[in-house]
């Protein structure tokens, strides 16, 4: 270690003016990501599947589980906004002994995201029925290897990666909301529309039937993936820093290594100086306001669209997603409104956004292994931000790879989002002390947060904290 560094360490905050906004529409983006990447599980999978089998009897908790995310993403943001580093660089500054055991549960979090690739498979599999001859795993396991390797290419090949997960991500956005839109529009599906609002604000009573203890997990996992949710959540502040938000205008980016030149990234953040940058900071709250808005409406929007198409569709016929079959059995809802044009149709926007969700996931999981290193380990700097983060994108690829044949995508998927939710927990009351107790310090007065960010805060902790107990009473019980 260098003389006077100690590990997990930051340097100082340095000051810099606050940059203008230069404009709303050409600043958006990571709430575009967010909400794509939120489409890769919750709305997909679990939702319709306690819609399909117990009707509407959960719907109520939808609004909610989704509206408490809004909070913690806004704080997550902000702390960027505001200095310019990685939520993890934060972590760091207010406990480095909480930063190293948080990192820790992250990273055995991320062991099983090769799952929701082979959830995609699931898609191309029933689609093209390649390799011929193969068993239906052996034909998702062959599709989830290439999806891989051809984002490992595109990231390769990328000048400014995060364009890339950007630009890509738009795509999967827009072209998920069309169709499902298309989809909504058939007349089976609005016949039922009316039962289904109601059912967003009162439960169905009695359940259709009998509540089965092994679905509390799906049920832990459809409220914690509305929206993001987990350790994901916590990537927004990584596409803040590398769109370049706020106080992130003065950071660099990391580039592909075959087009794009190394750019320097600095080790510590800026904070606003008491000049008159701080006159754009209305305007800054305002845009984090909106993008987080739109990551998480955009997401309540689709979740809501694919419950009304299993609620129309599936639950009539006590049809379940389940194991490699979860994008087929869902192919019904394009092909009830387009027939098995629409079925094609739809398997392919399922292989997209369940596939994006490993090509985002696996960016931004090495960016904060890469992060949490240079944090750590002083002596780690002295190798290049980009090399760190092409050694763990590698390094995740494979593992990955390896850990995708332990189990079919469903169950994979669970095993996350419960270690996901602890951390959820964990981290959402750090928020706390971050950005109301130890950020304010160093902020001139007109940058500190007010009650009510702190009021919202708190009631997203509480509520997390409660179900989290509620999660271990249950699954005591069931044991």
């Amino acid at each position: 270690m260098a003389p006077g560094e100690s590990w997990g360490t930051l340097p100082p905050y340095r000051k810099a003016s606050l940059p203008p906004l230069p404009g709303i529409v050409a600043t958006l983006g990571p709430g575009v990501v967010f909400m794509a990447l939120a489409q890769g599980s919750g709305e997909l999978i679990w939702w319709p599947y306690l819609i399909a089998k117990y009707g509407l009897a959960f719907l109520f908790i939808l609004l909610p589980a989704c509206l408490l995310q809004f909070p913690v993403t806004y704080e997550i943001g902000r702390y960027t906004v505001l200095t310019g580093e990685s939520i993890w660089q934060g972590f760091f500054r207010l406990n480095r002994v909480f930063a190293l055991l948080l990192w820790i549960l992250m990273t055995i979090s991320f062991l099983w995201f090769g799952a929701f690739a082979a959830a995609g498979g699931t898609s191309l599999a029933a689609l093209t029925r390649i390799p011929s001859g193969w068993s239906p795993r052996g034909q998702t396991l062959f599709w989830a290897y290439l999806s891989m390797f051809v984002f490992l290419c595109a990231i390769l090949f990328s000048k400014v990666i995060y364009r890339l997960i950007e630009t890509f991500m738009w795509a999967v956005a827009l072209v998920t909301l069309v169709g499902l839109l298309w989809a909504c529009a058939h007349p089976d599906v609005l016949a039922v529309l009316s039962p289904f609002v109601k059912g967003l604000f009162i439960p169905q009573r009695p359940m259709p039937r009998p509540w089965d203890p092994a679905d509390a997990s799906k049920l832990l996992t459809a409220i914690a993936f509305a929206g993001l949710g987990g350790f994901w959540t916590l990537f927004y502040s990584y596409w803040i820093r590398d769109k370049g938000i706020g106080m992130a205008h003065y950071m660099g980016r990391i580039t592909g290594p075959i087009t794009g030149k190394p750019e320097t990234i600095p080790n510590s953040g800026f904070i606003p100086d008491e000049d008159e940058g701080l006159a754009h900071l209305s305007r800054w709250r305002r845009f984090l306001f909106w993008d987080v808005g739109i990551g998480i409406g955009g997401n309540i929007l689709t979740t809501l669209m694919t419950c009304l198409l299993a609620y129309a569709l599936l639950f009539p016929k006590g049809l379940l997603p389940d194991q490699y079959e979860i994008a087929v059995v869902q192919g019904r809802f394009f092909e009830a409104s387009w027939g098995p044009v629409g079925r094609t149709l739809f398997l392919i926007v399922a292989a997209a956004f369940l596939s994006d969700t490993w090509l985002a996931t696996v960016d931004a999981v090495s960016r904060s292994q890469t992060d949490c290193i240079y944090n750590l380990f002083p002596k780690a700097r002295s190798i290049p931000v980009r090399s760190w983060y092409l050694f763990f994108l590698l390094v995740l690829t494979l593992m990955t790879g390896a850990t995708v044949l332990l189990d079919a995508p469903g169950p994979l998927i669970i095993l996350s989002a419960v270690i996901g939710f602890i951390g959820t927990v964990i981290y959402s009351i750090a928020l706390i002390f971050l950005n109301h107790v130890y950020l304010p310090r160093h902020l001139p007065p007109a940058a500190r947060p007010g009650r009510l960010n702190l009021f919202f805060l708190c009631l997203s902790c509480f509520a997390y904290s409660v179900l989290a107990v509620i999660y271990f009473l249950t699954i005591a019980k069931v044991i």
